[in-house]
């Protein structure tokens, strides 16, 4: 099964040129709401909710923001590669370039985390962390990120 059929990828952007943590979360929050159809603030704000409770960089170089929305139907995510990696306050304290927001729907937990832990398990993956470093675009960053097997990229 493919990360896609869990959680699809929505959106991916490469080289994005942002420069602070909370530009990242405004930018990412700004694309989910256009894919939910919903005011940016929405989400923005329950982003940076989230990352109050604590930093949602990972570590590697990865943040991945997560919130539950009741505009959420089903798990989806999108993912931006940053041209430059940003101070994102991350576990291990190195800077990060490759964000995933992740966003939930209320209720039924069990999917809800198989959701969230298969984005985790993928962007740990060393490989999968290269691939994704060294996609020439969006389209390939989006294989790399769902899986796609390497003679279909």
């Amino acid at each position: 099964m493919n990360l896609d059929d869990i959680c699809p990828i929505v959106d991916t952007a490469t080289d994005l040129p942002l420069r602070d943590k909370r530009g990242v979360l405004r930018d990412v929050a700004h694309r989910a709401a256009l894919a939910l159809n919903v005011e940016d603030d929405i989400v923005f704000n329950a982003v940076l909710k989230r990352e109050e409770l604590g930093s949602t960089g990972v570590g590697n170089g990865v943040a991945i923001p997560h919130v539950r929305l009741e505009q959420v139907k089903k798990p989806f995510g999108i993912l931006m590669r940053l041209r430059e990696p940003i101070d994102f306050n991350a576990v291990d304290g190195q800077r990060v370039d490759l964000v995933c927001l992740v966003l939930l729907a209320k209720g039924n937990e069990a999917v809800q985390l198989t959701a969230l832990a298969s984005v985790a398990r993928r962007l740990r993956t060393p490989k999968v962390l290269q691939e994704l470093r060294h996609a020439p675009n969006r389209v390939a960053l989006y294989n790399v990120m769902i899986g796609r097997p390497a003679q279909s990229r």
